[in-house]
Formats: structure tokens, sequence, C-alpha cells
């Protein structure tokens, strides 16, 4: 499977993904911090792809919703933004509603599977 499939399939299955660098837990710049602790603000499970620990995704992430920078985040396999566009959603109460509405498709979808 080549890099862009990994992305694809990265996306449409989860709910909420953030593709950043480094991990929630230890990121390796302020943008992937910051967009991670809005989304762990949130109270809603999410995803995260290390583009650090993956050379082809880090290469490839660009091209495929054609956005240049990290972090990225997807929502309901729609790429929402980066850090600035996710602290302003996150700021306005905006992004918790998104995510919600994500994790109870997904919940209904599996239910109905």
């Amino acid at each position: 499977m080549d890099a862009l499939e990994r992305i694809d399939q990265e996306v449409k299955n989860n709910p909420v993904v953030i593709f950043m660098k480094g991990t929630p837990q230890f990121p390796m710049c302020g943008f992937s911090m910051r967009a991670a602790k809005a989304l762990s603000e949130c109270g809603v499970p999410f995803t995260h792809v290390n583009v650090l620990q993956d050379p082809e995704i880090f290469e490839n992430l660009p091209r495929y919703a054609d956005w240049p920078t990290f972090p990225q985040i997807y929502v309901d396999g729609e790429l929402i933004g980066g850090c600035d566009i996710t602290l302003e959603l996150h700021a306005g109460g905006e992004l918790k509603t998104l995510l919600e509405k994500a994790a109870a498709r997904q919940e209904t979808a599996a239910d109905e599977g």
C-alpha cells in the first residue's frame, strides 16, 4: 500500500485524526502541541499519526488534501485545517460539537454494521 492509500485509510477509518509532528503526549513542534491540546480538551477520543516516524507520509500528506503544513486535522473524512483553524474552532466552542457529532456518527454506523 502506498503512502497516499495509507493516509486515505487513516482519514476514512477514524472519525477524528490529527497528522502531527510527534504525539499528543510528546509533541515535537508548537503547532502540533497546541492543536492536539485543543482536541484533547474537547474530551472526544481521536487518533494521531506521527509524521516524523513515517517519511513517506511526511512527504505525501501535503499532496493528499493540498494543505502544505502540519498538523492536519481531519473530521469525518474532511480536512478541517491546521493549528490556527483548530484553535479558532475551539475558542468558539465549535470544535467540541464537531468532534462529538463525528464520534456519534461512528457509533451509529458501528451499531448498524
